[in-house]
C-alpha cells in the first residue's frame, strides 16, 4: 500500500511537471529560441533584440476548434497589431507541415512557428504534460526582456486582446 502511495505521489509530481525548474516571470530574460516558420523562413528572438518588440502566442494544437478561431483572429483583425512596432507569432509543437496546412488553412498572414521537439516550449514553461503546448502569451520587450505572460488568453478577441497589451505596455507604434 505504502509503495502504491509512493508510484502515485511520484506520478502526480511528474504529470504536474514539478521539474524543479524556474517558471519564467515578467522581467526575467526571454529565453531566445531558433523555430522554423510556416512562411518557410527561420526566426530566432535574438535576432528582434534591440529592433522590434516580439509576441510569441503558444497555442495547443492545429486545426483545433479553439486555434481555429485564436488564429483567424490575429489574421482577420491582425491590423490592429501591426500598428505596433512588433513582430508576432503563434507557436505550437505541432510538425511544421501541420503549421504549413493550418496557416494556410485560416489564411494567417504572419508565421506559425513549430516546435516539434519542445526544447523552446519547454522553455518557457508551455509544454502540458500530455504533449502539447498550453495557449500561453509572452509580450516581449525589445531588451529581449518578458514584458507581460497572459494566460487567459481568449481566441475570439485574442487581436483585440493582444492590441490592447501592446498599447497598455507602451509598446512604440509602428512609424513605418
Amino acid at each position: 500500500m505504502i509503495l502504491m502511495r509512493n508510484a502515485l505521489a511520484a506520478l502526480v509530481f511528474a504529470l504536474l511537471g514539478a521539474t524543479g525548474a524556474h517558471a519564467l516571470e515578467v522581467g526575467d530574460q526571454a529565453p531566445d529560441f531558433t523555430l522554423r516558420g510556416s512562411d518557410g523562413e527561420t526566426y530566432t528572438l535574438s535576432d528582434f533584440r534591440g529592433e522590434q518588440a516580439v509576441v510569441l502566442a503558444w497555442f495547443p494544437k492545429a486545426f483545433t476548434r479553439g486555434c481555429t478561431i485564436e488564429c483567424k483572429s490575429l489574421a482577420e483583425k491582425g491590423h490592429l497589431i501591426r500598428r505596433y512596432d512588433v513582430s508576432y507569432f503563434m507557436a505550437s509543437v505541432d510538425p511544421l507541415e501541420d503549421n504549413k496546412g493550418f496557416a494556410a488553412e485560416t489564411r494567417a498572414d504572419f508565421p506559425l512557428l513549430s516546435d516539434p521537439d519542445t526544447t523552446v516550449a519547454r522553455a518557457y514553461g508551455v509544454l502540458h504534460p500530455l504533449g502539447y503546448a498550453k495557449r500561453h502569451t509572452f509580450y516581449i520587450g525589445k531588451d529581449g526582456t518578458i514584458l507581460k505572460i497572459d494566460t487567459d488568453v481568449k481566441p475570439a478577441s485574442s487581436a483585440e486582446d493582444m492590441a490592447a497589451t501592446l498599447g497598455e505596455l507602451g509598446v512604440a507604434l509602428d512609424e513605418r
